[in-house]
């Protein structure tokens, strides 16, 4: 019987508690950054550059990513928001695919000590997400590749896989359902995909729920404007 739930989002401070089993956990939110720089924004106890700074500028002088990794893509906050009620355990192993800048990345890294790397199939994007270790004073390594790129024996280094925004064509479908499948059976605890609501993310989880247990959240965040996404959160058939 498939295992597909959609939940809706209760209010703070028991905001989806129980996705992690960890009902106990005492939320605190991150403290604000003081910064005077133009065009950075701080979200969730990170600096995020906007598209008019000045540094943004330059490196899209020397690169062009070509596979939608030109900002910080509104489902990353949502994403961010669903970690803190939801944290991955101590120094956790983390891997966000489709990165792009990587603030969800460099969250991690920031907010819980965790051990990242940053996948996206677009080379070009890195230079970007390094600009934004920078301002965070963080690293998180660097994997060029697509989610079908991911061996099982690769996949079983993370403890949680994350990504936001990544089902947003046809073809993926397939290709993110395998990987989150194969992430699964190789030891992966849980793998967290925030999207805006695409037909495409519904149809990934509804064909995922066949094999794998499928959480579907309906949540939103506050910082620091408003964002709203579906979070999924894939584990193995209990």
């Amino acid at each position: 019987m498939a295992n597909f739930i959609t939940i809706a989002q209760a209010s703070a401070p028991g905001r989806g508690g129980g996705a992690n089993g960890n009902k106990d956990f005492t939320f605190s939110m991150p403290a604000v950054i003081e910064h005077e720089e133009e065009n950075l924004e701080d979200a969730f106890g990170i600096l995020l550059p906007k598209n008019k700074h000045r540094t943004i500028r330059r490196l899209r002088r020397k690169h062009e990513p070509s596979a939608h990794g030109t900002k910080t893509w509104e489902s990353s906050y949502a994403l961010m928001d669903f970690l803190l009620f939801n944290p991955p355990g101590k120094r956790a192993r983390i891997l966000e695919v489709g990165c792009g800048w990587g603030p969800a990345a460099v969250f991690c890294a920031r907010t819980f000590n965790s051990r990242v790397t940053g996948l996206d199939i677009d080379p070009e994007v890195f230079p970007f997400l390094d600009f934004v270790c920078e301002l965070n004073g963080v690293q998180v390594e660097h994997r060029v590749g697509g989610f079908q790129d991911l061996k099982a024996k690769e996949l079983a280094r993370f403890d949680t896989v994350i990504g936001s925004d990544i089902c947003f064509w046809d073809k993926l479908v397939k290709q993110l359902g395998v990987m989150i499948e194969r992430a699964l059976d190789a030891g992966v605890k849980r793998v967290i995909v925030a999207d805006p609501g695409r037909p495409t993310f519904t149809k990934m989880c509804k064909k995922l729920s066949k094999s794998v247990d499928v959480e579907v959240h309906d949540w939103y965040a506050m910082d620091p404007d408003y964002h709203q996404a579906d979070i999924a959160v894939f584990t193995a058939r209990r």
